[in-house]
């Protein structure tokens, strides 16, 4: 039986905070391939002389040809981003029990359109706070009794998962785009790369069969 494993992590996902998107995304890594990705990632940093977590936040002029690199080993792999995007304009006059309901919706609309019931799933989350068991629980009993093929789901920490990095570096891409800002070259070039490579714009949702680079927008209504 095929087993994915898939990383999860999330991008302005307090409600309130002034941020106009909330994101959810995932990384999805076949599992008998794990080995081989870390090994050319690993290899990739030291070639660049990159030290450190993969993060949106570390692009810079000097790092941007391992960045751009990096976008292109992502689509010549067997690797799978989506992520789904919702105004935040449309969430923020919800209560926090509200909120918490619409976070564990939100995850399953992340996971649930992608499950393939003749592959079994490990699920991993980035850490964000002292809550972030309870949301594990919950959203394991939700995706377990729909579907029961999920192994585990579990809390890691992005320091612990190039995988997890990677899912941020995506995710920081589209988020950036969204947001239309582009005084950092060296970020609007991977930008442009990966919407090279993906052949469509990041600020827009993608076709619904697309599966190596997946935009979902929420529209509530």
């Amino acid at each position: 039986m095929k087993i994915f494993n898939l990383y999860c992590d999330e991008s302005c996902h307090i409600k309130n905070d002034g941020h106009p998107f909330m994101l959810l995304s995932y990384l999805s890594v076949p599992y008998n391939q794990i080995k081989i990705h870390k090994e050319f990632i690993k290899d990739l940093k030291i070639k660049h002389h990159f030290y450190g977590e993969i993060k949106w936040n570390k692009i810079s002029t000097s790092k941007k040809p391992f960045f751009l690199e990096l976008v292109d080993y992502f689509f010549s792999s067997d690797l799978l981003f989506r992520t789904i995007i919702i105004k935040k304009q449309q969430i923020n006059s919800l209560d926090q029990q509200e909120f918490d309901n619409f976070y564990y919706k939100m995850y399953y609309q992340l996971i649930h359109h992608k499950i393939d019931m003749a592959a079994n799933y490990n699920i991993y989350l980035d850490f964000k706070d002292t809550l972030s068991k309870f949301k594990v629980r919950n959203l394991m009993n939700i995706l377990q009794t729909q579907y029961g093929v999920i192994n585990k789901l579990q809390i890691i920490h992005s320091k612990e998962s190039v995988f997890l990095q990677l899912a941020d570096l995506l995710m920081g891409a589209v988020n950036y785009k969204l947001r239309k800002f582009t005084k950092v070259k060296a970020k609007v070039s991977i930008i442009e790369k990966i919407e090279k490579q993906c052949q469509q714009q990041i600020d827009q949702p993608s076709f619904r069969d697309e599966k190596k680079f997946n935009l979902f927008f929420i529209e509530l209504k």
